[in-house]
């Protein structure tokens, strides 16, 4: 054991956002172990207030770069649910289908680019174009697809536009739609390939397991991305609108991003909450996936969420695959160029809540009767991770202190990128002190 540990990763790489880790500890004792976030944060809440209803969600798709979908689609189910409309199944169908083009995207960018160069000894993807030249084009291959997808049905791969109140403005063809699953059942081999690959590297993924609650949505018809109710490991279901409950928000002095908790100190979510709700809603092959790793409900390893990203990418593509065929079975209900659907003001109150790659997504409004929000609240996954990865934290620590300091940093590294936080967006406090 190291007499002396002293570690400050100040401003932790590959994740997006800042934030630091910082552990001292002398003889055996740990004077500090934090997760500190420490990112200006961001007043997209404040943004929205007095905006009309048609704007809303082109400005919190903003939220994010990555989730910038999830953030439309949670804004506009907010939005749809205060204002009374409803959407077609058509619509529905559709909307399912750019959530799964944009949780691949941003699986295999974390895992591909941001997870993978720990597993090789190596700080960036950068060296494994020359060592891993096959992998990494297997890599990109999967990202463009992905990027395809989300552009088809969104108009465009980030910060999407044909998402609008009660539909779409444009739809994709059938014709297009058959290119997509062409492309899509394509994609099987190098998903194979990428599952061969973690496998073989996924005995370097630390053995370390905490107890804690895992929340997510959950649905008897379907393993859920879109639509759902609530879900806790500990306590059960529960109607969206309980959201508030489950949340809890709170402060810490270490971060600029609010903590969660529901019937613990902290909680999960993320594709590894989503796979021990609901994983006997897993597709064929992302259920045999999941095999290889004996990865299995309900699991308590944070570093397995890396694995469970791996599994829901299969389940993206397979699921996909069926949702077009449905959509070909029923024939694309044409409508016009620039649609608009017709929607009637009222004032009132709507929550939206979807998954977003990184974990359950709130967006709740409430707008008056000339359809401007006066309202606005929206709880990210990251800032619901933040409590459970300082709890993680604070478990590891006392078990790898007899490693090296770097052997130490490394793991606690990896501990926060195996959560795959989007910090940036998860930063919604600001302490003012007025002099």
């Amino acid at each position: 054991m190291s007499e002396k540990v002293e570690i400050d990763v100040e401003y932790l790489t590959r994740v997006e956002g800042h934030g630091n880790i910082v552990v001292n500890a002398e003889d055996g004792n740990i004077e500090k172990c934090e997760w500190q976030v420490i990112e200006a944060p961001r007043f997209f809440e404040s943004l929205v207030v007095g905006r009309n209803w048609k704007e809303v969600h082109h400005i919190t798709s903003r939220i994010c770069g990555i989730c910038s979908i999830a953030h439309t689609l949670a804004s506009l189910k907010a939005t749809e649910a205060a204002l009374g409309v409803e959407v077609s199944e058509q619509d529905v169908l559709l909307r399912k289908l750019a959530l799964h083009g944009e949780n691949i995207q941003s699986h295999i960018l974390h895992l591909g680019y941001l997870a993978l160069p720990d597993f090789v000894d190596s700080d960036s993807i950068l060296p494994l174009i020359s060592s891993n030249k096959e992998e990494v084009k297997t890599v990109i291959r999967i990202h463009r697809l992905a990027n395809y997808l989300s552009e088809l049905i969104g108009g465009r791969t980030t910060h999407p536009q044909r998402l609008i109140p009660g539909g779409f403005s444009k739809l994709p063809s059938e014709k297009e739609l058959r290119d997509l699953k062409g492309r899509l059942k394509n994609s099987i081999d190098d998903l194979k390939s990428i599952t061969e690959l973690l496998e073989d590297l996924a005995p370097k993924l630390p053995n370390f397991s905490r107890e804690t609650e895992f929340i997510s949505i959950t649905s008897d018809e379907e393993y859920p991305f879109y639509d759902g109710i609530l879900a806790s490991t500990d306590t059960g279901t529960a109607p969206v609108h309980n959201y508030l409950d489950y949340t809890n928000e709170y402060m810490v002095s270490q971060s600029t991003a609010k903590y969660t908790k529901h019937n613990r100190e902290s909680y999960m979510v993320g594709a590894l909450a989503r796979l021990n709700n609901n994983y006997g809603k897993l597709s064929p092959m992302a259920r045999e996936t999941a095999e290889i790793f004996d990865l299995n409900s309900i699991n308590c390893n944070p570093f397995m969420n890396n694995i469970a990203q791996l599994v829901e990418i299969v389940h993206n593509v397979e699921d996909s695959i069926d949702i077009i065929d449905e959509l070909m079975e029923r024939g694309v209900k044409p409508q016009d160029p620039y649609h608009q659907p017709d929607i009637s003001v009222k004032a009132g109150r709507g929550i939206g809540v979807v998954e977003a790659p990184r974990g359950i997504l709130f967006h709740d409004y409430v707008y008056d009767e000339d359809g401007i929000c006066t309202e606005a609240n929206a709880i990210i996954p990251t800032n619901q991770n933040h409590g459970n990865i300082q709890r993680d934290m604070e478990e590891l620590v006392p078990q790898i202190l007899d490693k090296s300091e770097d052997e130490i940093e490394l793991t606690l590294e990896m501990l926060v990128r195996a959560y795959d936080p989007c910090i940036s967006c998860s930063t919604h406090y600001l302490d003012v002190e007025f002099v």
